[in-house]
Order: C-alpha cells, then structure tokens, then sequence
C-alpha cells in the first residue's frame, strides 16, 4: 500500500519524521511576543479581506480592535455591517469619500486624509486596542496626502503589545523596512478585466 506518489508508506513516516525534528528544532527558543507591524500590498486582491480576516480572529479571542478605512467609505459594505455589530470589540472607521478619480480633488482628499489619519493616531495611542486596521493606509501615503514621516512615528510609538494591520498597493519602502510581515498579492488573473463587475461577496 503507498501513501503518495514519492513512495511506500514506510517512506512516507521517514520523511514525516525527519519533518517533525527540523520543525521542532527551528521552533526551539521562539517564545517571545511583541506587537507587529504588518503590511498587505501588492496589486493582487484580497489586502483588505486578509486584514479583516484578522479582526475576525481578534473577535474570537475577545480583543478590542480599531479599524479606519482611509479611502474607502463612501460605499456601504458589508464588513462594516458585520463588524459594526460588535460595538465593544471593533471600533470601525470608515472615513474616505472614494478613490481620487472620483472626487476630483487633491485638496479634499488631503482634508479626508487627515481626518482619517486623526482617528488613527488615537487609536494608535490607545493600549487598550489590539489590534489596529488602516485600511488603504497606503494610496494615502502614495498620493502624498499624509506626511511618512508623522505616519512613521505614531506607529513605531505605539504601545509595545499592539500589532498593527496596513493595507493598499504601492507601499513605501521605509513601511516595508519598517514592517515585521510582508505579504505582497500578486495579480494573476482578475474577472474585471472580462467585463465583469464589483459583486457583493466578493468586493463588498
């Protein structure tokens, strides 16, 4: 009887076995915590969805997490309908006016940004959050419609334990330097360029 196409099912528990000590031995001595700094770029989908996927974990675990959407916000979704209904775990911002094609004009998305960027520096000094979510964090710093360096600074200040989630393509390299996890999507094929629409479920 086999187990796989690479052998018998003797093999198989070898290679298993051999597996398990080199896990243990590179799990060995990492015990420690800190609060993380994660980036989710890239011009693959799917940023935002994996960082909402995280403060679904926190809600399970019963930790408070913040979350402000820097660009989007004009539209309803359906993750903030979710998340709103857990109004003593999530805290959900969701500040923008639409992308800068849409409102046409770099003056109000400065304004927008701000005022986005506000709420986040709170959250961020806030040690009784979690977990915090800038959602589109990066078209903002992109377009130059907030200043790295303030951005920068407010992050690394934060309170030692609170992990912090950044999502939008075209991440500044001093973000990515910064970060402690980097995942980049990468676009392979997207049903938007057949002609097909943004669908609830599956964009919002």
């Amino acid at each position: 009887m086999t187990t796989d196409t690479d052998g018998t099912a003797g093999d198989h528990a070898k290679r298993m076995a051999r597996k398990k000590i080199a896990r243990e031995r590179l799990m060995r001595g990492k015990s420690g915590r800190k609060g993380l700094l994660i980036v989710h770029t890239g011009s693959g989908k799917g940023k935002s969805s994996a960082a909402f996927g995280m403060v679904i974990r926190c809600i399970g675990h019963g930790l408070k997490t913040g979350v402000v959407q820097f660009i989007k916000g004009a539209r309803d979704t359906a993750e903030r309908r979710v998340l709103s209904d857990f109004p003593g775990l999530v805290t959900f911002l969701a500040m923008g006016e639409g992308f800068t094609w849409e409102t046409q004009s770099r003056d109000r998305d400065m304004a927008t940004a701000q005022r986005a960027w506000e709420m986040a520096e709170s959250l961020l000094a806030d040690s009784t959050y979690h977990m915090v979510v800038l959602d589109e964090l990066n078209v903002s710093l992109r377009y130059k419609h907030l200043p790295l360096e303030q951005v920068l600074i407010a992050i690394l200040a934060r309170p030692s334990t609170q992990h912090v989630v950044i999502t939008g393509r075209n991440a500044p390299q001093e973000l990515l330097t910064a970060a402690d996890l980097v995942t980049e999507m990468c676009l392979v094929r997207h049903h938007f360029r057949n002609g097909i629409i943004a669908q609830p479920g599956i964009e919002y």
